[in-house]
């Protein structure tokens, strides 16, 4: 597992060096929209490319789940890709943004990388291994209330929109009940947030298993709870989750699905 996981590595870092070169010249960029607020640059594409064709030169016979591409590939290891997470961060020069490269074998996540090109921050996880940045053990905040905690999330939009009424009263009780939420627009770096205890907890709608994947691993491995919001099954599948350490995970969700 060493073996791939250094594998994922070099490719997050090739990756997201890539990106990083292209950083504050959006004037050079062909931007395209996906779909209302989702762009995709040549950046996003060429990353992708750089990291799919590092795995492959040394594992040919594995499968991709990837942002751009889609799934391709039929094995009982699938590289769970997302080449630039945060990218309308990127098009518009705010420097939070990060490569997410997770390995799944036979439908358990084995191992993780999280990059952030612009501080040279490298997390990464092994299941059973524990989570690290940069070579040193990470764990998730010892909390145990939310009294004082820093909350991160995501705003819904797009096709989430539907959950906009639900998601701004969660929005008022995490106000009222602790001493701060950040939404800095990278779900993945959010995610490593929570492993290394920079932040307590997340939540957020309709993420995809690209932006969940590596970071959930390391949620683990650092000793920290992720799981679906609304108990409706998988969380890599439906994208809705709540994260944080063991206590503040429990006392987050609560307030959020049942405040009374």
């Amino acid at each position: 597992m060493q073996a791939l996981l250094n594998t994922a590595v070099q490719a997050a870092r090739r990756a997201g060096d890539t990106a990083a070169g292209y950083f504050n010249r959006a004037d050079r960029l062909d931007i395209r929209s996906k779909d209302r607020n989702d762009f995709v640059t040549q950046v996003d594409e060429a990353a992708e490319e750089l990291i799919i064709s590092t795995i492959r030169e040394r594992y040919p016979d594995h499968a991709f789940l990837a942002e751009e591409r889609g799934a391709q590939g039929n094995s009982d290891h699938v590289w769970i890709i997302d080449p630039l997470d945060g990218t309308t961060n990127f098009i518009h020069g705010f420097p939070v943004f990060a490569v997410s490269i997770a390995l799944q074998v036979r439908g358990q996540l084995e191992a993780g990388v999280i990059y952030d090109p612009m501080r040279q921050e490298l997390f990464t996880a092994m299941r059973g291994r524990g989570a690290q940045l940069e070579g040193r053990r990470i764990r998730a905040a010892s909390r145990t209330s939310l009294e004082g905690t820093l909350i991160g999330t995501g705003f819904p939009y797009r096709a989430n929109a539907k959950w906009t009424d639900s998601y701004l009263g969660m929005l008022q009780r995490v106000m009222e009940n602790t001493a701060g939420i950040r939404r800095p627009g990278a779900a993945a770096l959010d995610l490593a947030y929570v492993a290394a205890g920079r932040l307590d907890g997340f939540w957020e709608f309709g993420l995809q298993a690209w932006d969940l994947a590596a970071g959930a691993l390391m949620i683990q491995e650092a000793g920290g709870l992720i799981s679906e919001l609304h108990d409706a099954g998988d969380f890599l599948e439906t994208g809705n989750v709540c994260a944080g350490s063991p206590k503040v995970h429990d006392a987050l969700k609560k307030l959020l699905i049942n405040p009374d």
